[in-house]
C-alpha cells in the first residue's frame, strides 16, 4: 500500500505543492532576481554581489556560450568549489538553454576524463587551482570550450592579492594556459556585448546531469529535470519559511555547491526566496571558518555530521552568538545523536535531519522545524511524495517493520543518462525509486533508517561505491583479489576498507594507498587494508562483502 502523509506537518505547511509558476530553474532565477534585485545573493572572500549584479554577469556569461553555437540541451561541466563565479556559471548555463554537469574539482584525471567523456561536455568552466587535471585528458574529451577562473577574479584589488598568495606563497597550481581557454573575466566582457537568446526551456528539459556512483562501479549521471528540481524546491520552501518566521534567509554554506544537497537546499532555494549565501570556500580549515561565522548574523547553517562535531572541538566556536540561528539542517550522512545532543548543548538548537538522494533532487524526507529535540529520524516524508517499505518480495510491510525504503515524486529522476538498463534496476514500473536503504515507519509518518540493503559507502556525505575502488586496486600487479566495504569512522561516519589476497607476496599497505591515491579522489581512497589468503565467496565465485561487514558487527 501506498503511504502518503499529509499529517503531522506544521500549521500552514502544505501536503501538495505545484511548481506551475516557473518555466524552468533559469526562469525561477530571472523572476527571484527582478524581485530580490538590490537584496545580496553571494558573499565570499569579504565580497558581496547582489542579485542583480549576478543576473548581469550570468547573463554575459550565457550569452558567451551561445556565442559558441552550441545546440539546447547541450552539457556544460563546471568545477569549481563554493566561489562567485560558480552561481554565474551555473545561473548563466541554466538561462541558455544548456544542462549543466558538476564535477568535484578534487577529480583525478581518471574521474575527470569519464565523466566529460560519459556526459558529452562541450564546455567545461574550471579554476585554474585544477586546470593541470583537465590539461591532462583534454584530448580524449569532446570539451572544445574552456573559461578558466582565478579565486581573486571578482574580487576587486583584493583579488590581486588573492591570486598572488594562491600561486606564489601558498604553491597551489600555476595559472594555467589551456588550448583555447579563456579568462574568466575576459568571458564576461565579451558575453557583455553579445545577444543572449533565451531557449524555449520546459519542465521536461535536463537541468543537471548529476553524477552518482554505480551499482556497476561506474559513476553515472542521473538526469535531472527541470520540473524535478522545481518541485524539490517547492517541496522544501515551506520547512525553511516556516522556521524562519519571515526573515531574510542568510545561510552558511560551506557544503560544496557542485554536491546535490548544497546545490537544491543552499543554491537554488535562497535564489527563490531571495536569500543570501555566506560561501565557505575552505571549509576544512576550521579556525578560519570559526572566525568567518563570527562577521556574519546568519539564520540558517547546513552541514554533515563531521563539520558539526569539527565546530564543537574548536573553543572558539563556543564563544560565537547564535542567538540568531533559526536553522540547523544535517544532511549527506546520518548525524550522530552524542554530536545533536552536544550541539544543542552549545548553541541551544535542534539539529533538523533530512534525507534523499542525487537521484531525487535531493529532499525526499525532512524533520519539521518545530521539533524540540533530535528524535535520530529522517522525519516526514516531503509534500507530494510517496514512501512505501518493501520487503525482498517487493511487498508492503506493516508499520514498526523494516523495509527497503522506495519514494515515488515529481523529485524522483528522469533516470540515468543512457544507461536505460541501470534505470530499470531503481525504477520500477509504478514508479518508484528503490532507494537500497532500509528504514521503519512509525504511527505518525516518521521514518528510521536501520540499515542498508545496498554496497554503497557513505563517506562524510559523499557516496563511493566498492566496484570503483575495487577495480581500480586490481589493477595493482601485485593484488590477486580484492574487496572493499565501509567500516564505521568517528570523523567521516565510514571509510572504505580493503580486503585483499595477494599476488605479490612483498605487496604492503602502504604500496596500495600510495596507488590508489593515483586513480582515486580523496574522500574514495581506503583508509584500512587488511590482508587474507582467502575471501568469503559464493558457490559460483561471486565475493560476498556482506560477510565481510558481518565480521565487523
Amino acid at each position: 500500500m501506498e503511504r502518503f502523509w499529509l499529517k503531522s506537518y506544521p500549521a500552514g505547511m502544505p501536503a501538495d505543492v505545484t511548481w506551475d509558476e516557473f518555466k524552468s530553474v533559469g526562469d525561477l532565477f530571472e523572476k527571484s532576481a527582478a524581485k530580490f534585485a538590490a537584496r545580496p545573493a553571494y558573499h565570499c572572500m569579504g565580497k558581496t554581489l547582489s542579485f542583480a549584479e549576478i543576473e548581469k554577469m550570468s547573463r554575459d556569461f550565457a550569452a558567451w556560450l551561445q556565442a559558441k553555437g552550441l545546440a539546447k540541451g547541450a552539457r556544460v561541466a563546471i568545477m569549481m568549489p563554493n566561489c562567485l563565479q560558480y552561481p554565474i556559471a551555473l545561473f548563466g548555463t541554466l538561462r541558455a538553454g544548456y544542462t549543466v554537469v558538476n564535477v568535484n574539482p578534487l577529480y583525478t584525471a581518471r574521474e575527470l576524463e569519464h565523466q566529460l567523456k560519459d556526459s558529452g561536455a562541450e564546455a567545461i568552466v574550471i579554476l585554474e587551482n585544477f586546470a593541470h587535471t583537465l590539461e591532462e585528458v583534454l584530448p580524449r574529451t569532446p570539451v572544445k570550450h574552456i573559461a578558466v577562473a582565478s579565486l581573486g577574479d571578482l574580487l576587486g584589488p583584493k583579488g590581486l592579492i588573492v591570486n598572488f598568495v594562491v600561486r606564489n606563497v601558498k604553491k597551489m597550481v600555476p595559472a594555467f594556459e589551456l588550448p583555447g581557454a579563456e579568462r574568466f573575466n575576459a568571458v564576461l566582457k565579451a558575453g557583455a556585448g553579445l545577444p543572449m537568446k533565451p531557449f524555449e526551456t520546459g519542465h521536461d528539459d535536463l537541468a543537471f546531469l548529476q553524477y552518482t556512483g554505480g551499482t556497476t562501479g561506474v559513476s553515472k549521471g542521473a538526469m535531472l529535470t527541470h520540473s524535478n528540481i522545481l518541485a524539490n524546491i517547492a517541496q522544501s520552501e515551506g520547512n525553511l519559511s516556516h522556521a524562519l518566521g519571515g526573515e531574510t534567509a542568510v545561510i552558511i554554506t560551506a557544503l560544496p555547491l557542485y554536491h546535490i544537497f548544497s546545490l537544491t537546499v543552499n543554491c537554488l532555494m535562497m535564489a527563490k526566496m531571495g536569500g543570501l549565501n555566506i560561501l565557505i570556500t575552505n571549509p576544512r580549515d576550521i579556525p578560519a571558518f570559526v572566525k568567518e561565522l563570527g562577521k556574519h548574523n546568519y539564520n540558517m547553517i547546513t552541514a554533515v555530521n563531521t563539520l558539526f562535531n569539527a565546530f564543537l572541538n574548536n573553543p572558539e566556536f563556543h564563544k560565537l552568538d547564535f542567538s540568531r540561528v533559526k536553522l540547523c539542517v544535517g544532511g549527506g550522512m546520518a548525524v550522530q545523536k552524542a554530536v545533536a545532543d552536544r550541539w544543542k548543548q552549545v548553541t541551544g538548537k535542534v539539529i533538523l535531519e533530512g534525507y534523499g538522494l542525487t537521484e531525487t533532487s535531493p529532499v525526499a524526507t525532512m524533520n519539521p522545524p518545530s521539533l524540540p529535540e533530535f528524535r535520530g529520524s529522517i522525519g516526514l516524508p516531503a509534500p507530494s511524495t510517496y514512501i512505501d517499505l518493501r520487503d525482498d518480495d517487493n511487498k508492503s510491510v506493516p508499520l514498526g517493520q523494516p523495509g527497503e525504503i522506495c519514494i515515488k515524486g515529481p523529485q524522483v529522476m528522469k533516470g540515468y543518462w543512457q544507461r536505460p538498463d541501470e534505470t530499470a534496476k531503481v525504477i520500477d514500473a509504478g514508479g518508484f525509486l528503490h532507494t537500497g536503504d532500509v528504514g521503519v515507519m512509525d504511527e505518525e509518518g516518521y521514518i528510521r533508517i536501520v540499515d542498508r540493503k545496498k554496497d554503497m559507502i557513505l563517506v562524510s556525505g559523499f557516496n563511493v561505491y566498492p566496484n570503483e575502488i575495487e577495480q581500480v586496486v586490481a589493477m595493482h600487479p601485485g593484488v590477486l583479489e580484492v574487496a572493499a566495504i565501509g567500516v564505521p569512522d568517528e570523523h567521516s561516519g565510514e571509510v572504505p576498507k580493503l580486503f585483499i589476497v595477494k599476488k605479490d607476496p612483498a605487496l604492503t599497505a602502504e604500496a596500495v594507498m600510495e596507488f590508489c591515491k593515483e586513480q582515486l579522489t580523496g574522500y574514495k581512497r581506503p583508509k584500512h587494508v587488511e590482508f587474507r589468503t582467502e575471501l568469503p565467496k559464493t558457490n559460483v565465485g561471486k565475493i560476498l562483502r556482506r560477510a565481510l561487514r558481518d565480521e565487523k558487527k
